[in-house]
């Protein structure tokens, strides 16, 4: 295998199936998937068995009881459990393409981490999504209804749907890369290892699964690789999630300590900071 698949989980089976399809259809199959599941009911671990069944790769199904908001901590149990020294990581409402491993694979390098985007579905979108779409990989063919929702502002970031193989057309459309997404970067496992992995101190969503963890392993010295127009991935719609003041307050107070390594991590420590 030659990359572990990281997808946080929490609930929201019925999304969790087709995602898990579009893993099916990957253009390779060396690698894992671990779901990271931050203490869903019995019905995610009724889907991930489904797919096991007849998956061509091999499932890893991680789960701890619900105690509010603890992904951080499920996705340093997930690099822990990793049979490989690559991490993908994913959210579990985000469809992949049919190329999104291979494109994380394909430009891997010690030294970088690699940062991708994704399309923001439509409710309409969503809802009329089926398991055969995703099957055939017709969710990727975005077409006139897909383009209205953007133009009339229900589904956001089109454009980003949008594969080029030239690498002077991506150079152009992306010069510098916006910021990471918890939901789609890659990195070599040892670099994670060296920053102590996710700061298990968040206990909300928005900046301890992403910005913090770019700006400590850029600290330590990686650089932030755009994938922009390839990796592609489709977030399928939700209520927007608010992150709590106290998560944005935490993430400015790392800054000013010019953190690399988090106290609670990978690993427990005690004193200063590096």
């Amino acid at each position: 295998m030659e990359a572990s698949v990281v997808i946080a989980v929490y609930n929201r089976a019925d999304v969790l199936r087709l995602v898990l399809a579009g893993y099916a259809r990957q253009s390779r199959n060396d690698f894992e998937i671990i779901v990271a599941d931050d203490g869903s009911g019995p019905d995610v671990a009724a889907i991930v068995e489904e797919a096991r069944l007849r998956s061509p790769f091999p499932i890893q199904h991680l789960h701890h009881e619900d105690r509010g908001w603890r992904k951080n901590v499920m996705l340093n149990n997930a690099i822990r459990a990793a049979e490989t020294d690559y991490l993908v990581f994913t959210d579990g409402d985000c469809l992949p393409h049919s190329l999104f491993v291979a494109d994380h694979l394909r430009v891997r390098e010690e030294g970088y981490v690699l940062c991708g985007r994704r399309v923001e579905m439509s409710a309409r979108w969503t809802r009329r999504l089926t398991r055969g779409d995703v099957e055939r990989g017709r969710f990727e063919r975005i077409g006139l209804a897909e383009w209205w929702d953007g133009i009339s502002g229900r589904a956001h970031r089109i454009e980003d749907g949008l594969r080029f193989e030239s690498p002077r057309l991506r150079g152009i459309l992306h010069s510098h890369v916006r910021g990471m997404l918890g939901s789609n970067f890659s990195v070599h496992r040892a670099a994670m290892v060296a920053v102590n992995g996710f700061d298990e101190e968040y206990d909300g969503p928005g900046c301890g699964e992403d910005s913090d963890v770019q700006y400590r392993l850029e600290r330590a010295g990686l650089h932030c690789r755009s994938l922009r127009h390839r990796a592609i991935q489709y977030h399928l719609h939700h209520p927007r999630t608010e992150v709590p003041q106290r998560c944005i307050d935490r993430f400015e107070a790392a800054k000013r300590a010019g953190r690399i390594r988090c106290r609670r991590g990978l690993t427990h420590e005690t004193g200063d900071d590096d």
